[in-house]
Formats: structure tokens, sequence, C-alpha cells
């Protein structure tokens, strides 16, 4: 039983961090109906900023300077490519964004080379053992961290500004556009927010019990699209059930995988894609996305 709590405890975690980056995947979504395959080098290069910086600065300036670098790197990538295909079709837009991630990921995985690096985070290996289960206290800070976060992006989401700008923008942009909303400046809002989640999603996901930053540390963000995708892409709620779900899965097919060796090796990393396929085929549009209409 304790075994399975701790597996349990773990996968909601996880699945909080997967949100966080399935939640980046979305509000760009929402803001520019493109499905950003860019983010996993937003979280790698948010991750190395902060590892480059930790030893000078400390970790905590440091972690802010690799937000803050994220969110960087997001808004120029909106400025500087996505706002030149604006108005073009959905799957072009697409592949620029898998043409910025393999020049952005080709770059950040030469700097990093063959190393590992510690962002230098204050939790270490130290583990929480309560009446039998055992839980690293780098996962209790990324489950607090990361329900800090959301809950600050929900209550920006429905009452600031940008936030009534950007569901305006996703229900109609030429509606938006013609009652003044800036549609330029929410996409850039979008991708820097993006950028700034994906930040800390890469701290969270590099800490024990991980090594460390390394050139496979942006494929996490691969683990996080089946969350947005069943969740349905436009749909905040739906970026987090579908992360604490993704989460929970991958943690339990891990923990079990002995237990389920007539399924093949490495369970745990293709569950979550599994479970994705399941929804799909039930509510293609996913737990929360929303059918467009078709006329008949």
């Amino acid at each position: 039983m304790s075994t399975f709590v701790e597996l349990l405890l773990n996968g909601v975690s996880l699945g909080a961090v997967y949100a966080l980056i399935a939640l980046g995947f979305v509000v760009i979504f929402r803001a520019t109906e493109v499905v950003n395959f860019a983010h996993a080098s937003l979280l790698l290069a948010g991750g190395y900023i902060t590892a480059s910086l930790h030893e000078s600065l400390g970790f905590w300036p440091a972690l802010l300077a690799g937000i803050a670098g994220a969110a960087v790197v997001g808004a120029a990538v909106e400025f500087l490519v996505m706002r030149r295909y604006r108005g073009s079709d959905h799957a072009v837009l697409a592949i620029v964004t898998i043409g910025v991630d393999i020049l952005l990921t080709t770059e950040l995985t030469r700097r990093l080379g063959t190393e590992v690096l510690s962002l230098g985070d204050p939790w270490g290996d130290d583990v929480l053992t309560v009446g039998g289960v055992s839980v690293a206290h780098t996962r209790i800070a990324a489950f607090v961290v990361a329900a800090l976060l959301i809950t600050v992006f929900l209550l920006a989401f429905r009452h600031t500004s940008w936030g009534v700008a950007m569901r305006a923008a996703a229900e109609s942009q030429e509606t938006a556009a013609l009652m003044g909303v800036r549609l330029g400046r929410v996409s850039l809002g979008a991708w820097a927010v993006a950028g700034g989640l994906a930040a800390v999603a890469a701290l969270f996901l590099t800490v024990f019990p991980t090594p460390g930053l390394e050139r496979a540390t942006s494929l996490a963000a691969l683990k996080a699209f089946p969350a947005a995708i069943l969740g349905g892409l436009d749909s905040t709620t739906g970026a987090l059930v579908g992360g604490l779900l993704v989460g929970v899965t991958e943690s339990m097919a891990t923990g079990y995988q002995s237990e389920l060796t007539f399924m093949g090796r490495g369970l745990g990393d293709v569950a979550p894609y599994l479970v994705m396929t399941v929804i799909l085929l039930v509510r293609p549009a996913g737990l929360f996305g929303t059918k467009e209409p078709a006329r008949v």
C-alpha cells in the first residue's frame, strides 16, 4: 500500500509539472491557433540559463534569470519568426515551429555537449518520510510551486486585461481585432508566458531524483504534449487534468513495470501516449476541448 501511495504522490507532483508545460501549449494555441512544437527548446533554454548562472548569482536569482530568459526567447521567436507568417495555414505555422525547435535545440545541445548540469536547487536529495511513505522534497516543492503558478495564471487569465484579450482572441480573432484587441501583443505575451512556465518546469524535471540538465531534457516537453491533447488544446482546465493524468499514468506504469513485463520494456515512456490515444478515440476534441460545429 505504501508503494502505491508513493507512486501516486510522485505522479501527482510530476503531473503538476507536466501541467505547467501543457499550459504553455494551450496558451499559445488559444492566442494564435498554432500548435507550438518549439516548446521543448524553450524548456531547454530556461534550464540552461539557470544552470549556467547559479554558481555566480545563486539559485534564486539564476532561476529568475532563467524564467526571464526563456520568456524573452519565446517572445523573440514570436516577433522575429511567427509574426512573419501570420495569416498562413495552421499546418505551415506548425512546420515553422518545428524548424525553430530544431535550430534552438541544436545550438543548446551543442553548448551542453555530454555534460550533465546541476541547477543548484536548495532541496538536494532530502526525503520526507511519514508513516512509511517517502517523498522527495523536490517533489513536494514541485507540486507547491506548480499549484501556485497555475493559480496565478488562472486568476490573471480571468481577471486581467491580457486574459480578457486572450479569451476574446480565442473566440474570434477577427472580431477581437475589430473591438480593439491588439492581437500582436496578445500573441507576444502568450509566447513569453509559455517560455516562463517552461523554464520553471525545466527546474523540476532536472532536480533529484534525476541527475540534472542534459541534452535529452527537452524530450520531457513531448511527454506533456499528450496532456495538452487529451485535455483539449483550447482548454486551460484540460491542461491541468491532462497533466495530472499523464503524470500519474507514467508514475504507475514505471513503478509497476516488473508486474507488466508482458507489455514490454519502457512502458512508462509510452503509457501517456496510450492513454491519449484511448481518450481521443472516445472524445476526439479531448476531455475538455471545444467541438467545432460542422454544417451538414
